[in-house]
């Protein structure tokens, strides 16, 4: 019997239960319908990533040892689109899947049948990441560059049964860092814990991390109270006619997902503010990704009166002549400022990691 099968749960006392009623019946055929719809479901998930790391294997594979590689060197993604010619085969996914086999190694092992023992205890076994992560929750954990913080998403998403949608939030509002620093990080993850895979509506208590405030929960009173004056200091720091429109705005490019970190329309001159937040050093590839969304909002969401959009890049660190560099040739308006983001202690995280994992 297949593992898709033996995913499929069958009532205990299936063989000698009868249905005697007609809700009785309902009941039955509505739970196995269930059962089969949440196992065909993990099936569908777990072949998708295993592809994906097989597509990833193949292109790393012919990079490295094809014996007509470099005819194609940097075009070789967008030549295999043009040749598959196939729905959903294209450039972005052979780059997803090309980062997902580098930075798993140890699922080749598992896919083949050899042993695929973690190298150390902070990485998530390879069939923990097959049998618990759909592709599109590991692409989310892809964007964490230390290997260590990844680990720690991977654990608390698989713990607490995260939709792609609550994963993407907890990366973007720095729960690593978060709970790093927090004197009491268990009660803080406590607040991430969903009741089942599918309970992911708004809740109380509530955590605000983006706030600056200490580590414990809020109840809405406390929440409303902090953002109106949290969000009152930024846009006073900003400057005069600031008004906020969204945060984590979703755009589509390119038939792919984007967010924008904030959005805000300064009505003294007649413009959208795009606010990009980096907790690293400058880089010019975020300027680059800034700068795609000052240009859609610049196609797509200006209306008649409005100014061209400006962009503002809020990281960690920056130099002055790697911005001027970056700035260059640039149209749109782009602004380099920094913030401060205190660091945790990998300690804290390493102690609290094994207890979760004793």
């Amino acid at each position: 019997m297949s593992s898709q099968i033996q995913d499929f749960k069958l009532p205990n006392d299936w063989q000698n239960s009868n249905p005697q009623t007609f809700e009785g019946l309902a009941s039955s055929l509505e739970q196995i319908h269930k059962n089969a719809y949440s196992a065909s479901v993990k099936a569908v998930n777990k072949l998708a990533t295993i592809r994906n790391y097989l597509i990833g294997y193949y292109i790393v594979e012919y990079e490295q040892k094809g014996l007509d590689r470099a005819k194609y060197g940097e075009k070789l993604l967008k030549n295999i689109e043009a040749r598959l010619n196939t729905r959903g085969m294209n450039e972005t996914l052979f780059k997803i899947s090309r980062a997902f086999y580098l930075k798993y190694p140890k699922i080749k092992d598992y896919l083949a049948g050899k042993s695929a023992t973690p190298s150390h205890e902070f990485e998530t076994p390879a069939n923990r990441i097959i049998e618990n992560l759909s592709f599109s929750h590991i692409r989310e954990i892809m964007t964490v560059e230390d290997s260590f913080a990844r680990f720690f998403y991977e654990t608390e998403c698989i713990k607490c049964c995260w939709s792609v949608k609550e994963l993407r939030r907890q990366i973007a509002t720095n729960l690593f860092f978060r709970a790093g620093i927090s004197q009491n990080p268990k009660k803080l993850l406590l607040q991430t814990v969903s009741e089942t895979p599918l309970s992911y509506g708004i809740k109380e208590p509530f955590t605000f991390e983006f706030l600056n405030l200490p580590a414990r929960p809020f109840n809405e009173s406390d929440l409303e109270g902090a953002i109106m004056d949290h969000l009152q200091e930024f846009l006073l720091e900003m400057g005069k006619g600031f008004c906020f429109e969204a945060r984590q705005k979703r755009i589509v490019i390119d038939d792919e997902y984007y967010f924008v970190d904030l959005v805000f329309y300064n009505r003294i001159l007649h413009c959208t503010v795009i606010v990009e937040l980096k907790d690293d050093s400058f880089n010019h590839g975020d300027l680059g990704q800034l700068n795609a969304y000052v240009s859609y909002y610049k196609e797509n969401e200006m209306n008649e009166g409005d100014n061209p959009p400006v962009g503002i890049l809020l990281c960690t660190k920056k130099g002055k002549k790697m911005v001027e560099y970056a700035l260059a040739g640039m149209d749109n308006k782009l602004f380099v400022s920094t913030y401060m983001l205190a660091l945790p202690q990998k300690d804290t995280l390493e102690k609290f990691l094994r207890d979760e994992l004793g």
